[in-house]
């Protein structure tokens, strides 16, 4: 199941103050950016973060999954919980790269 296009709408706006918020369809799920970094892996209705040392003492008690077939586990973000969901955001903004660019050909 994709995700609605109402569900993305509502994640995109719980998070419109942590910085400039984007999203892209990608085969019928989508990424979320925050800052032009791929913060958030929204399939399912669900939002999957990456696991990483930075926020782990935050996602303590939070689920986990894989977003799609040979994915890695990630951290399933209640982001129902605006203010803990931004936290976990801001760090991932901080500390995830920038996508790599792709070479013309």
């Amino acid at each position: 199941m994709s995700c609605s296009v109402d569900f993305i709408e509502y994640v995109c706006s719980q998070l419109s103050s942590v910085g400039e918020v984007r999203s892209r369809k990608m085969m019928g799920d989508y990424l979320i950016y925050i800052d032009e970094k791929p913060v958030i892996i929204a399939c399912d209705n669900l939002c999957y973060v990456k696991k990483v040392p930075e926020i782990e003492s935050l996602m303590v008690e939070a689920e986990c999954g894989f977003p799609y077939p040979g994915a890695k586990e990630h951290y399933i973000l209640d982001i129902d919980h605006k203010k803990e969901a931004m936290m976990v955001v801001k760090i991932l903004r901080d500390v995830l790269p920038y996508p790599k660019q792709r070479k013309k050909k």
